[in-house]
């Protein structure tokens, strides 16, 4: 859901940018699954399980364990996102 809205949100201004980022994050994510680990952990927002990685302005948030990763978000950078992953289910 984090990417269409990502997308569509772009894409009010540029469709070629909405495509140009898209395809960056989806990119970023395939790239996350070979490599697990790459980011940055950012324990003030969350436990060290969860690891950051920046695309433009956009963090994918993402658990990884030996076999596979669970991204967890895709957020904007400059929104609230302590708040946001404090109230997100998916991190309990």
């Amino acid at each position: 859901m984090d990417l269409m809205e990502i997308w569509d949100y772009i894409a009010c201004d540029s469709l070629e940018y909405a495509d140009r980022v898209l395809a960056a994050i989806e990119r970023a994510m395939d790239r996350l699954g070979v490599t697990p680990g790459m980011g940055h952990f950012r324990e003030e927002l969350a436990d060290r399980r969860h690891r950051f990685f920046l695309v433009y302005s956009y963090l994918i948030v993402y658990r990884f364990d030996a076999s596979q990763i669970q991204v967890v978000r895709v957020l904007h950078a400059a929104r609230d996102i302590q708040n946001i992953l404090g109230m997100s289910a998916e991190l309990n």
